[in-house]
């Protein structure tokens, strides 16, 4: 595996002119095409045999899905990489390709929402055993991994964005023969390179700072050729979650702009964290930028967060006071949003919630988009008076 890169060498990778486009083309064409013919029996029957690699339907391989593959492999720092139509099929994909009924899972606590419901649902019906753990406390962790078939982890987590040291979580994992995924949605591999930290692989929803303009729904995973390949010969072919070409296409238009894009919602979401945290109406904010240091190997951070309200304040009032932050879902585009943790808690089909996810009645999760500190700042601070 390789080892990461700074920013300036990942923008170097990502913004240079490609070689071998079509028609010397600045940016890749979209191969739209659902098959691939071949020029002779003698060609199909080679590939078909393995003799060959090269495209013959899209759902297997398709060249603008393999140009975003390899571009996201060279900024983790992975051997190999696979694209999926959505972040939870990335996931899913990753997970029963390694698992079968009678295994463990050990999972961080406060994972993704929709991950945890895969692994309370599904998995659960194949007798696949998920164990929550602390990842801040490293002696719960090692305790737990011995016997494991997998190790899930995120950092920072959702909502409650607690940042685990990664690197001494994967040597655990690697100490005791368990494979390590991480789900490293949040930073980007432009804050944190989990492979270079020791992680055996890294998925992605790219509809967040991937993609980066909310117009696609796309997922990955990235790590050695052996892992890949198992993961593309076990699930990725008959699950179906596959990237379609104009998706790829999108996302590497997306990773252009990736490390300037990060900078500029990390600073702003620190900024609106500061403020927050020095206000009378908020109790706490949950940022991993606020304490002392970053873990190790976490080099900066993005533009979502949350803050819990002190009691009292009137939470629809706040959020229907609002007008550049918006009520929505995901993140990582250049629009800001909320949801209120209120909500997820309503959700259906969603026991013991706050357990599960640490999440708060009284907090608000928040995505610092591109429009603007101050302008944000202006926008929340008087939804609060609103709220109060």
């Amino acid at each position: 595996m390789k080892s990461g890169v700074d920013i300036i060498d990942q923008a170097s990778l990502i913004v240079a002119h490609d070689e071998g486009n079509a028609f010397e083309a600045v940016v890749p064409p979209i191969v739209q095409t659902s098959l691939f013919t071949f020029s002779s029996y003698a060609e199909m029957e080679a590939t078909y045999r393995g003799e060959k690699v090269r495209p013959t339907y899209t759902r297997g391989l398709n060249p603008t899905v393999r140009h975003f593959e390899e571009m996201l492999a060279k900024l983790e720092g992975g051997e190999d990489a696979l694209g999926f139509a959505s972040g939870m099929a990335a996931i899913s994909s990753t997970v029963l390709s390694f698992v079968e009924p009678g295994d463990r899972i050990v999972c961080v606590k406060h994972c993704y929402p929709d991950a945890y419901r895969l692994f309370g649902t599904l998995l659960k019906r194949y007798r696949i055993d998920v164990a929550y753990v602390d990842g801040l406390d490293e002696e719960a962790v090692a305790k737990a991994l011995p016997g494991a078939k997998l190790f899930y982890m995120e950092s920072p987590t959702s909502w409650v964005m607690e940042a685990h040291d990664v690197g001494a979580l994967a040597a655990l994992a690697r100490r005791h023969g368990v494979t390590s995924v991480i789900d490293n949605s949040w930073a980007s591999p432009i804050f944190q390179q989990p492979l270079a930290l020791g992680a055996d692989l890294v998925v992605h929803s790219a509809s967040k700072y991937l993609g980066g303009h909310s117009d696609v729904v796309a997922g990955v995973v990235t790590g050695s050729r052996e892992l890949i390949q198992k993961i593309r010969s076990i699930a990725y072919p008959y699950l179906g979650g596959k990237l379609s070409p104009f998706d790829a296409w999108l996302l590497i238009r997306g990773l252009r702009t990736l490390p300037m894009r990060m900078k500029a919602h990390e600073a702003a979401a620190l900024s609106i964290a500061r403020r927050l945290a020095d206000h009378d109406a908020v109790e706490t904010v949950c940022h991993p930028g606020l304490g002392n240091q970053l873990p190790p190997g976490l080099s900066g951070t993005s533009g979502l967060f949350s803050f819990i309200f002190r009691e009292g304040a009137d939470i629809p009032a706040f959020t229907n006071a609002l007008s550049l932050f918006q009520l929505g879902v995901s993140w990582g585009g250049h629009e800001s949003l909320i949801v209120p943790g209120r909500i997820v808690l309503a959700q259906a089909a969603q026991p013991n919630s706050a357990v599960d996810f640490g999440i708060s009645p009284r907090s608000i999760r928040l995505h610092v988009g591109l429009e603007g500190a101050d302008m944000l700042w202006s926008d929340l601070e008087g939804a609060i008076a609103a709220a109060l």
